[in-house]
């Protein structure tokens, strides 16, 4: 088995066409089909369906995907350790991050990783944390900032925590709880209209998980994918939203009321990895600076 049969199998699921793989790999098309047939023989399966609009994955596909793309990244590591001990660092930085991440200023801390390394191709991804989990795990990100909510550490992903903060209610000045001016539970707000991220966020399977621990059953009558947007629906009184501490310093006319009784470490901001071994100069050298600028 050749890496570039890999890399070919690789273009041909991500783009679902022969044609678009091979014009994005600058080879002929016929080449690129003779490399797949080549694969597919020596593991004696089908990876394709072809159809005369586009191909998608078989079973088996679908299960040498994951591996492909975790080979991959790694003779790409290999090559960057290479780079990185003949004293350059070059390659390139696949990095994921939830919006809004607590704790790091993702555009500041890039800026100065491309000013000390301008020979990394930086490439980044924002995504709810549970995607931004498996991307990495698949080893098709070499980091990502996330919350944590179910991730602990495993054969194929390491959790470094790296900050916490308790949630806040964020209300319309003239909303009775903002009236009240007290901290809530999870109880006193069972009967709210609540704005809230898509599920895979972060921030919402933190919500998710202090009213399923106080046994407070919630509806989201307004989800959205974006901070502002929420904001926006709560600044026009629409509904109230648990979110992070530090979302109340985006918009200071809405009102903050501190949620009592979820202790102080329900919203944990983390560094997603691979495991020690297989994490590249590139993320290693993100981290470090990272912790420098923490420092």
């Amino acid at each position: 088995m050749e890496l570039r049969h890999l890399q070919h199998f690789v273009a041909v699921a991500e783009d679902q066409h022969f044609t678009r793989a091979a014009e994005r790999l600058m080879v002929s098309q016929s080449g690129l089909s003779a490399s797949i047939r080549a694969l597919e023989r020596e593991l004696q399966t089908p990876l394709f369906v072809r159809t005369t609009r586009r191909v998608t994955l078989t079973p088996a596909g679908r299960a040498l995907l994951c591996e492909a793309e975790r080979i991959l990244a790694q003779v790409r590591s290999a090559h960057e350790a290479v780079a990185a001990v003949q004293g350059v660092l070059r390659g390139m930085l696949a990095l994921g991050s939830e919006q809004c991440i607590a704790g790091v200023h993702v555009a500041g801390l890039l800026a100065t990783f491309r000013r000390e390394h301008p020979d990394v191709e930086i490439c980044l991804r924002q995504a709810g944390s549970g995607a931004l989990a498996e991307e990495v795990a698949a080893g098709r990100l070499d980091l990502a900032f996330a919350v944590r909510t179910a991730q602990e550490d495993t054969d194929q992903l390491r959790v470094v925590p790296l900050t916490s903060e308790p949630m806040t209610v964020l209300c319309h000045p003239s909303h009775r709880l903002a009236v009240a001016g007290a901290a809530v539970t999870p109880e006193d707000l069972g009967g709210e209209v609540f704005v809230d991220f898509h599920p895979d966020w972060g921030p919402r399977r933190a919500t998710d998980a202090v009213f399923a621990a106080a046994g407070v059953r919630r509806t989201v009558s307004l989800e959205v994918n974006d901070v502002h947007s929420l904001l926006d629906l709560v600044d026009e009184d629409l509904g109230i939203a648990v979110v992070p501490r530090h979302f109340r310093h985006k918009r200071p006319s809405l009102t903050a009321l501190p949620v009592k009784g979820t202790g102080e470490t329900v919203y944990e901001t983390v560094a997603l990895l691979p495991p020690a071994q297989a994490t590249s100069p590139a993320a290693r050298a993100l981290m470090a600076l990272l912790e420098t600028e923490g420092a």
